[in-house]
């Protein structure tokens, strides 16, 4: 991996880090790269059951590089293709995933790094922690799903808001608003997570991975057909290791252990 992104395996849990902290995580094409690779590798291996996004220093990321951007001179066709090609591989590459990803908000997330908070399952923050949709301060759109991921989250009238002033959301209003899960000391925010993942990477993962799908599925779907498809899945973990496995040590007033099986 580039040094501009740090990734780490330990006890079923995958962190990613974006290492840039001189520039508050701002993302390079070669951090992108990185990154996409990071989670396509998470998504493979099956000692990962978890992943935790995070930045560097005192920022989760910052977005994009500003000054890069308004250097850059491409026709619309060009702007489109970059975009799809490059840029719009994060949140497709995410979408993939049926396996738990996590945003540990360490500072400020801002523009394309707010949205890729908003990409990931769960997303905790430390009490520095703040949220903008920037882009509309230099006249730009979002473009990496926050307009899609935002109004699911919080609601319209707050995405609007959001969107259309670029205003700063702190850890607390973000609580409020359904944006982050909770709010801890920024000294305890990686433990934490951890502490949570920890939980989930542990626990049954064939059926942690079958929940995140039927959640996104049942999204798209009327009710008749989730629950087609939920009987189905159903009839698949019954036959799995792990549920009759928990079962005895149910009877038995034992903790169950999960091996994905």
């Amino acid at each position: 991996m580039a040094d501009e992104l740090l990734f780490e395996v330990a006890d079923k849990i995958a962190t990613i880090t974006l290492n840039r902290p001189e520039r508050r995580n701002a993302f390079t094409q070669e951090m992108f790269d990185a990154w996409i690779a990071a989670l396509e590798e998470c998504q493979a291996r099956d000692d990962i059951n978890v992943v935790i996004l995070t930045g560097a220093g005192t920022a989760f990321c910052s977005g994009g590089d500003v000054k890069a951007m308004g250097e850059r001179e491409l026709t619309p066709l060009e702007e489109k293709d970059y975009l799809w090609k490059h840029l719009n591989r994060l949140p497709l590459t995410m979408e993939h995933m049926d396996k738990p990803v996590i945003a540990a908000v360490n500072g400020a997330a801002a523009g394309a790094g707010m949205d890729a908070a908003l990409m990931c399952d769960i997303r905790f923050a430390g009490e520095s922690a703040r949220f903008s949709e920037a882009y509309i301060k230099i006249g730009l759109l979002s473009g990496e799903g926050a307009t899609w991921f935002l109004p699911r989250l919080v609601g319209l009238g707050k995405a609007f808001e959001m969107l259309w002033t670029g205003d700063w959301v702190d850890a607390e209003e973000a609580k409020n608003i359904g944006l982050v899960n909770d709010v801890f000391p920024d000294d305890e925010l990686q433990d934490k997570v951890r502490e949570f993942a920890a939980r989930i990477a542990n626990g049954p993962s064939i059926s942690v991975r079958m929940l995140k799908r039927m959640v996104y599925q049942g999204q798209r779907m009327d009710m008749r057909t989730h629950l087609d498809m939920t009987s189905s899945h159903m009839s698949i973990v019954r036959k799995t290791k792990d549920y009759k496995n928990a079962v005895k040590a149910f009877a038995n007033k034992e903790k169950p252990v999960f091996k994905g099986e």
